[in-house]
């Protein structure tokens, strides 16, 4: 098994996951301890990013997140990498929404972004972007299994799990994704002609 494969039965494992809850008052015992950020959107509407609400990375953040998105999920022969599909916008707009479970991903993700791109410059005298296939594999492969991960590495390998997850959720919940996972469901039929006959006969309805 090829380390693409190995690596999509695991995404695929995270994607499966919730992603976190769009729930205002997630965790109140009651209305008043809730502190209100407004109205949902109506996502019904086809939205443009940065459009329900600010975005948060920088143009240096969207590059490391880029390159690091596509060292997880990088493009091969059945699919294209995960920045190719909007993973790198769909990251942003989920840690810039006002949702508690999004604002503790955002210091997650920032704080992480920013550990990786100096602990680049310290191994290599380059930011993360700059890094050539085999230096990045180096510093991930230090914090990709946060159980074997040295204690130096605990919080990045915490960091790196959870922007793995979130990699995977949004990867694999696009056309291109389904693809790859050779998902067929939520595909309609051109007829249907009712369950077949030795269907009925099984559960005594022929």
């Amino acid at each position: 098994m090829d380390r693409r494969t190995s690596l999509k039965w695991v995404l695929t494992a995270a994607a499966t996951l919730p992603l976190g809850r769009f729930a205002p008052l997630a965790g109140a015992k009651d209305a008043s301890e809730a502190k209100p950020y407004g109205f949902d959107p109506n996502l019904i509407e086809i939205h443009h990013p940065g459009e329900l609400w600010p975005l948060t990375l920088t143009p240096e953040q969207r590059k490391s997140a880029t390159v690091l998105c596509d060292t997880i999920i990088p493009a091969d022969d059945s699919s294209p990498s995960a920045s190719a599909v909007g993973v790198v916008d769909f990251i942003d707009e989920w840690v810039s929404a006002p949702y508690e479970h999004q604002r503790a991903d955002r210091k997650i993700v920032l704080d992480g972004l920013a550990w990786i791109d100096a602990e680049a410059h310290r191994r290599f005298a380059k930011p993360l972007a700059a890094l050539g296939e085999d230096q990045r594999h180096r510093i991930c492969d230090d914090i990709c299994y946060a159980p074997t991960a040295k204690a130096e590495y605990a919080d990045a390998a915490k960091f790196f799990a959870r922007f793995r997850d979130l990699v995977a959720g949004g990867f694999y919940t696009t056309p291109q994704g389904r693809k790859d996972l050779q998902y067929v469901g939520n595909v309609p039929l051109k007829q249907f002609d009712g369950p077949p006959p030795e269907v009925l006969k099984k559960v005594g309805l022929a």
